[in-house]
């Protein structure tokens, strides 16, 4: 039997312990990236026997990628500098 174990602190409150013998871990990254877990004090992985931290593996795989300006951004500031510098031509 596989569990994850995620412990959240809600400082003053106290913590919380989310134990859900039938989450994913998929489902545990899903959760992290969507907001829903918030201020994680760890991420065990009980398995067996065996408790391992995964803290670290799992909030890195549901860090969301860094998302550059849309393409309507970057067309809309074409469009200024091609303004801009019909501004400077001469007539």
């Amino acid at each position: 039997m596989q569990y994850f174990v995620v412990m959240i602190d809600y400082g003053r409150r106290g913590r919380e312990a989310i134990v859900d013998p039938e989450i994913t871990r998929r489902e545990v990254i899903s959760r992290i990236a969507s907001g829903e877990y918030r201020n994680i004090s760890f991420i065990h992985e009980i398995a067996d026997c065996s408790v391992e931290d995964i803290t670290a593996e799992i909030l890195s795989e549901a860090a969301l990628p860094d998302i550059g300006p849309a393409g309507a951004d970057l067309q809309a500031s074409q469009f200024d500098h091609i303004r801009d510098l019909r501004k400077h031509e001469r007539v």
